[in-house]
């Protein structure tokens, strides 16, 4: 059989972009200003049912400065998943603040019966908030991460986080597209039902825009103090902006036209690039049924999942062989695939922070295998994945 070269998570782009891009580079809006902007920004806030959303460098500058909204200040703790990408966890540490780091569900995202219990025995409600009994420092903000799609129990949090007097960030980063089907939070996109959200544009995400990232609230007051934070806090007062003038300490992290220009064809394309993600997450789940040893991860029940990412729980008991054997024979066989990533809470920068009751995210980190998912990903491509996976 002839080898094949599929990578994991890739770019969809087609020529439409081109006109957009030239109008940038034609009329020199290539920077932090641009009419693109404005539309990528109100495309997203569309989609996902909102008025206004704001556009940063990156979904890890979107969540830094979220945070800062929020109120988190150094020497206050924010509660933090272990398994997600450290981008999500960094942005605590930005502004002087620790995690806490709390353990996983089925779905990969923050196990809540947890997270209530954490809250509920380790720490006690005070004037401050919620303080953490161990180390004496109040609790500020849950961060929830939406993982390959899947969304969290958003039920649980948000009432553990009215209990509990705490703000509540979602780290919509890897789930544009998913929302819920039943429920409370019926029709609801990820991201709009905390008090801020953020997406990513990173190439390998469901779309993108090379970089960038998006913050989007139900409260004006957040967007726009988001929204000025974000071009460094320069005044917008035609006296003030004549002479630079800065009402507090700010932050470059503004979106390009050229990045946008991407966005906005892209956004265009985000309903057929899921339903893409879904038939080959099918396909895959076809291919693999008969293999022991292997499980494709669900997503979860009572939502529409953009299926970002797609998980193989690997037991190499019943497989015959271990993940990391098969993760690179199927490397050498031309098949990207990766490993989930290594626990936040075991790092070294983090390896002095508080972890609470983590059991269940190291099984998985320990056995989880991600496969290709591109949305130009082809039945024939699947095919052959799950072909190169079962020939031991």
């Amino acid at each position: 059989m002839e080898k094949k070269q599929i990578q994991l998570s890739v770019p969809n782009l087609n020529m439409d972009i081109v006109d957009n891009l030239r109008e940038c580079i034609e009329t020199g809006w290539i920077s932090t200003g641009g009419r693109f902007i404005t539309e990528f920004e109100q495309k997203i806030a569309k989609y996902v049912g909102l008025k206004d959303a704001v556009s940063a460098q990156s979904g890890t500058a979107g969540l830094h400065v979220a945070l800062r909204i929020l109120g988190v200040k150094s020497g206050e703790e924010v509660i933090v998943p272990t398994l997600t990408f450290v981008a999500a966890v960094n942005p605590v540490k930005y502004l002087g603040a620790e995690p806490i780091f709390m353990d996983c569900d089925d779905s990969l995202c923050m196990d809540a019966v947890k997270l209530e219990k954490f809250c509920r025995e380790e720490c006690e409600l005070d004037e401050k908030g919620l303080v953490n009994k161990k180390t004496g420092k109040r609790v500020a903000v849950i961060i929830v991460v939406h993982i390959f799609g899947n969304l969290a129990k958003m039920e649980q949090v948000m009432d553990i986080a009215a209990k509990y007097r705490l703000k509540v960030l979602e780290d919509a980063t890897e789930a544009l597209g998913s929302y819920y089907t039943t429920g409370r939070y019926a029709g609801k996109f990820s991201g709009t039902i905390s008090d801020m959200g953020v997406y990513s544009f990173n190439a390998n995400k469901i779309i993108t825009t090379g970089g960038g990232g998006m913050i989007v609230s139900n409260n004006q007051d957040y967007l726009d103090q988001a929204r000025y934070l974000t071009i460094t806090a320069k005044n917008t007062t035609p006296e003030d902006a004549l002479y630079f003038v800065h009402g507090e300490v700010g932050y470059n992290y503004r979106m390009l036209n050229l990045q946008a220009a991407l966005g906005v064809s892209q956004m265009d394309q985000l309903e057929s690039f899921i339903q893409t993600k879904m038939s080959n997450y099918e396909l895959y789940k076809k291919e693999l049924s008969d293999v022991n040893g292997i499980t494709i991860l669900p997503f979860e029940s009572g939502i529409r999942a953009n299926h970002w990412f797609y998980s193989l729980y690997i037991d190499e008991n019943g497989f015959g062989e271990s993940r990391d054997d098969l993760m690179h024979r199927l490397i050498d066989r031309g098949i990207q695939c990766r490993p989930i990533w290594k626990l936040i809470h075991i790092l070294d920068p983090y390896k002095d922070a508080q972890s609470y009751q983590v059991e269940k995210a190291i099984d998985y980190a320990d056995h989880i295998l991600n496969v290709p998912c591109s949305t130009n990903l082809s039945a024939e491509d699947v095919k052959y994945v799950c072909e190169q996976i079962k020939l031991r």
